[in-house]
């Protein structure tokens, strides 16, 4: 079980996966987010590609809920 949890935290998540399941919002709102900080943080790849890790964007869906503990 430990090993499954670490594989799903290391995943990485194109731009395209992570758009797509914000409900498909367009790359331009991705990096304008990106710009105002409020994208969550991402890896750029030495070819230049960005990634999000799956354990940091689930984390920054958890914590824009409606009704979120503060």
């Amino acid at each position: 079980m430990a090993r499954e949890t670490r594989g799903k935290a290391a995943e990485l998540l194109t731009v395209r996966e992570v758009l797509d399941e914000l409900g498909g919002i367009s790359r331009r709102t991705f990096y304008r987010w990106r710009e105002l900080r409020l994208a969550p943080a991402c890896i750029r790849l030495p070819n230049g590609e960005l990634r999000v890790r799956r354990d940091v964007f689930d984390h920054w869906l958890d914590e824009r809920a409606e009704g979120a503990a503060r």
